[in-house]
């Protein structure tokens, strides 16, 4: 975890106006050697002054011991610096003074002003003071050393201090920019990760809805028939032995072709849809969900029966006949028609109306058997409809003890929903019950 620059700063808990304990440290020993070095110079410039010596150390360990406040009235340091600037004292109070000013969140004109100010003082005072000294005749030099020794002493004394509190401040200013930029980046990925991880959830239990809604389609339709047509066998099977061999060798198909189906459709929740060639997958490496609901899409949608071959496509719309035929075979008579010229659809278009109506009939296995049903389809300009409809069932309180899970008209109906179709169901007034849905054709 990265700090922003308040809390970094604030780390250390210092006294006063100090953030941590090792500036307030700092700020106090250059104070201390700060007044010490002025008490030294207060000496000859009380001396020059005609005032005590006591007097003159004095107010030289007063002006030094401003350092201290360095952080927090920058600008008053440099003032007093400015200030006792004819009195030859302070010169690492006015360094460090001028730095610490650079180096602040003061506006630059300030800086610049202040910083101009102080390099025009030190260049008059010394100035004056190499002048006097040449007219004592301390200094036999020409009169060209005295501008030149003024200028170098003011630029030497003046533009370090500032140049190098500039760049500190600048690159101080750059890290604390860093760090925030990193905390609202660190921000950032922790709600985008946030984010992903309830995308990746609601993936999942997608796809968790999406197998099962598979599995159901692939596996209930025959094994509603079977049970359909193992009641009629055990009914037939000592006073019509051939039609219970007829309806036995029936159960065995659909048996083979639902434990087909089955098998498949484990096969790809084992694989994940990767064809069994192991493309460097280690058999303990977890297959991701999505993929697996794809596949088991796909592995539904695939007609395993003889009569498909092996083309790998989904069931289409022709092959509503042998569901019709299937269905009349365990008992329940169904009548298909077909309205407007059929043609082909996309895929999903043609594989989402079969399952439809194979759901819908096994509904009427489950829940009316015996009822005659009717099955509607209608080619249209822009969509396909499609209805199923069944009566009472003969014999009232008659079952054939099917389980529901109660999930097949949900199934229905997300598959619609999901193509932008319109999927409607339930009782009629005459006791039966009726399935439409309207898929658009593209």
């Amino acid at each position: 975890m990265t700090t922003t620059g308040e809390d970094h700063g604030a780390a250390g808990g210092g006294p006063w106006w100090w953030g941590r304990r090792r500036s307030a440290a700092l700020d106090v020993s250059l104070a201390a050697v700060s007044a010490l070095e002025c008490g030294l110079e207060g000496i000859p410039f009380a001396r020059d002054a005609g005032i005590p010596v006591a007097a003159g150390v004095l107010f030289g360990l007063l002006v030094g011991s401003v350092l201290v406040v360095r952080r927090h009235w920058p600008i008053a340091v440099v003032l007093v610096v400015i200030a006792v600037t004819p009195a030859q004292m302070g010169f690492l109070m006015g360094l460090v003074g001028l730095y610490t000013l650079a180096a602040s969140e003061l506006p630059r004109r300030i800086i610049g002003s202040l910083a101009g100010m102080s390099l025009v003082g030190t260049l008059i005072v010394t100035f004056v003071r190499v002048q006097q000294d040449m007219a004592r005749g301390e200094l036999t030099l020409g009169d060209w050393f005295v501008p030149f020794a003024s200028i170098t002493t003011s630029l030497g004394l003046t533009a370090p201090p500032v140049l190098l509190g500039l760049y500190v401040g600048a690159r101080r200013r750059l890290m604390e920019s860093l760090r925030e930029r990193a905390d609202s980046l660190e921000r950032e990925l922790q709600l985008l990760a946030e984010r992903a991880e309830e995308r990746a959830e609601w993936a999942r239990d997608e796809e968790r809805r999406r197998i099962a809604r598979e599995m159901h389609d692939v596996v209930a339709h025959r094994v509603s028939l079977m049970v359909v047509h193992a009641a009629a066998l055990q009914a037939v099977a000592r006073k019509d032995p051939e039609k219970a061999v007829k309806n036995a060798a029936l159960v065995g198909d659909m048996g083979r072709q639902a434990l087909t189906e089955l098998r498949e459709m484990l096969g790809v929740l084992r694989s994940g849809g990767d064809g069994g060639s192991g493309g460097g997958r280690g058999a303990g490496d977890a297959v991701p969900l999505v993929a697996v609901g794809v596949a088991a899409a796909a592995a539904a949608s695939r007609a395993v029966d003889e009569a498909r071959g092996a083309g790998g496509e989904g069931p289409r719309l022709v092959e509503i006949g042998e569901l019709v035929e299937q269905s009349a075979a365990a008992g329940v008579v169904v009548d298909l028609s077909v309205e407007g010229e059929g043609r082909p659809y996309a895929g999903e278009v043609e594989s989402t109306a079969y399952r439809v109506v194979q759901e819908a009939l096994t509904n009427v296995h489950k829940h009316a058997p015996g009822a005659k049903t009717y099955v509607r389809l209608a080619h249209r300009v822009a969509e396909i409809a499609m209805q199923v409809e069944n009566e009472p069932p003969p014999e009232a309180g008659a079952s054939a003890r099917l389980p529901s899970g109660g999930n097949g008209l949900v199934g229905m109906k997300e598959r619609v929903s999901a193509l932008g179709g319109v999927f409607v169901s339930g009782p009629t007034d005459a006791g039966g019950f009726r399935v439409s849905a309207v898929i658009p054709a593209s």
